[in-house]
């Protein structure tokens, strides 16, 4: 049996505004839905980084371009191509969200989004960490986004991508917009085996 639905797809084509869409539909319907997503950033209509925002609009930096003019810091840098990851910011803002998804307020069913499990995500050990402790609680469905494979395995999207209690979709542009509907009635499945 599915207990969490994690979707994957190229950059830029989509998953987001499906996890964000769903998201909407399951608060209407009454589901408790908490987590967060990522978002681009973008100036003067380039892109310059990405915000983490969780369910409630809280936000905070991921990444963003390295300043060239900027003094460079004497900590580590943790960067993916040309972005510079906050992990402090991420964490900040992430972590405690894991903590409270395992709080039972009273069995109600819960979806926890996590958006995304990826590059700039894994270079923090306790999100890791985290994440594995929440595909393991009994306690929530996840509904997360992961990259499609490319270049070197990250080891914990693999790791997500073959459980067998995850049910992975891909988006693509041909099938996001009827992809709602079935990532809904997945997202149900997952909650009446959670409850």
């Amino acid at each position: 049996m599915f207990k969490h639905v994690f979707l994957t797809g190229p950059p830029g084509v989509g998953k987001t505004t499906l996890v964000q869409k769903a998201c909407e539909a399951l608060v209407s319907s009454g589901v408790g839905v908490e987590g967060f997503y990522t978002e681009e950033v973008r100036e003067g209509g380039r892109r310059v980084g990405f915000d983490v925002v969780t369910v409630t609009g809280e936000r905070g930096h991921l990444s963003r371009i390295r300043d060239i003019t900027g003094p460079s810091h004497s900590r580590r840098e943790y960067t993916v191509g040309q972005y510079v990851v906050d992990l402090p910011s991420f964490e900040n803002l992430a972590l405690p969200l894991f903590s409270n998804v395992g709080a039972a307020d009273g069995g109600s069913r819960k979806v926890f989004v996590i958006d995304e499990i990826g590059k700039m995500e894994l270079f923090s050990q306790s999100f890791i960490r985290s994440v594995r402790q929440t595909l393991d609680s009994s306690s929530c469905t996840i509904l997360g986004t992961i990259p499609i494979p490319k270049g070197k395995p990250l080891g914990l999207v693999e790791e997500v991508r073959s459980r067998r209690d995850v049910r992975v979709f891909t988006v693509s542009k041909e099938n996001r917009n009827a992809l709602l509907q079935d990532l809904l009635a997945a997202l149900q499945d997952c909650l009446r085996q959670t409850t």
